[in-house]
């Protein structure tokens, strides 16, 4: 009788523990987190910093060396093509322009007396007959002495007329007039400074072209530029002010850079600056919208990052192996019901995504089905990889 009692109790033990251990692997099974595939607008985008910059940048420069005498202009001030923006001081350049014409009218005067000196050897020569052997030979040399000194004094000539007009240029640099319309963005020099042109023209002002058109330089990576195209929309908003600003993608330069081992590449976007907000050098937060889809299937992209967790059992099949969760394509995973609820595998075909849902292609799964995204259990299996 005792024999039978002991063996009841240890079957009723045993059946309360396997009850227990049913259980607990039930409710491990059955809490996972779930959200349901919908319809929806997806847009993928390109996220990248640039710099706003004007259409056109013109450095104003001197070509010729002085003190500034008068700064006509400064900063932000509106200037139009011709305008009259400084002046070097002219003194010394005026002093080598009336020394050029003095040495001009010189030259000139050589010429004309080489001019008469050879004309009177012509005349010696027209006596001939009257003149000995040794005489006549010495006219003709005297003459084509004086042919040969008037060409060089006519080269002569030229060459002073060329100093000349280069006295005059020079003297034409002291006045620097603005090259085209635009607003005057940066002033290099003050008055009373010595400006000194050596092998390029020293910037005196830096003028910004009409900044009611304005261009933002992007340094977008080489994984992406892929997905750029030309007359693309691009939102973008500076520190600044809060409210977006849209533009065009209008270039795509190959001019590759390399910074910390990431290779970029310039793209332009032209924006319209009617009110004037944005300033030359301003950071431009971009955003490029490079595909849209609209009234898609979409699935969150928790479920596609989601993979079971393998446990270390040698006498029971995981979900994973079962199904074979880390091989293949990509795959969702849905819950099969039951009393003891299943994780399935789904492949799917992923079109464009938003960095938070995925468009799904037509498939096996239709709007309202329920895929795992994560678990609510205490292994960190799932929640790790979801």
């Amino acid at each position: 009788m005792k024999k039978w009692i002991i063996v009841i109790a240890v079957v009723a033990v045993a059946a309360g523990g396997g009850g227990w251990w049913m259980w607990k692997k039930r409710e491990k099974q059955e809490r996972y987190r779930t959200a349901k595939i919908e319809q929806g607008d997806i847009v993928q985008t390109v996220r990248a910093t640039g710099t706003v910059q004007p259409i056109r940048l013109v450095d104003v420069g001197t070509q010729v060396n002085g003190p500034v005498l008068k700064l006509y202009v400064d900063y932000n001030d509106p200037v139009k093509a011709g305008d009259l923006v400084a002046q070097i001081d002219p003194t010394v350049y005026e002093a080598r322009l009336a020394q050029d014409q003095a040495n001009a009218l010189q030259t000139e005067a050589a010429v004309d007396q080489a001019v008469a000196r050879l004309y009177q050897a012509d005349k010696e020569l027209a006596k001939r007959d009257m003149l000995s052997q040794a005489d006549l030979d010495a006219a003709v040399a005297n003459r084509d002495t004086l042919a040969a000194q008037l060409k060089v004094a006519h080269a002569q000539v030229e060459q002073s007329k060329a100093s000349l007009r280069l006295s005059k240029a020079n003297l034409g640099y002291t006045t620097i007039r603005s090259p085209v319309d635009g607003v005057v963005i940066a002033r290099n020099v003050s008055e009373g400074q010595t400006v000194v042109a050596s092998m390029t023209a020293q910037v005196i002002f830096r003028i910004a072209t009409d900044l009611r058109q304005v261009q933002v330089e992007a340094s977008i990576p080489e994984a992406d530029i892929g997905k750029i195209r030309t007359d693309q929309t691009v939102t973008f908003t500076v520190d600044a002010y809060e409210r977006p600003f849209k533009g065009k993608v209008s270039q795509v330069r190959m001019a590759a850079a390399t910074v910390q081992n990431v290779v970029t590449y310039p793209v332009i976007i032209n924006a319209d600056n009617p009110d004037g907000k944005l300033f030359p050098g301003m950071t431009a937060n971009i955003v490029c919208e490079v595909a849209r889809g609209a009234n898609v299937l979409r699935v969150p992209n928790g479920a596609l990052r989601f993979k079971p967790a393998i446990e270390q059992n040698d006498k029971q099949e995981t979900p994973a192996r079962k199904w074979g969760g880390h091989g293949g394509g990509q795959k969702v995973w849905i819950q099969k019901p039951g009393p003891v609820p299943e994780l399935a595998p789904v492949e799917v075909a992923l079109g464009i995504t938003d960095g938070s849902f995925t468009e799904l292609l037509p498939g096996k799964l239709k709007t309202g089905d329920e895929v795992v995204v994560g678990t609510e259990t205490g292994d960190k299996s799932g929640d790790n990889k979801t």
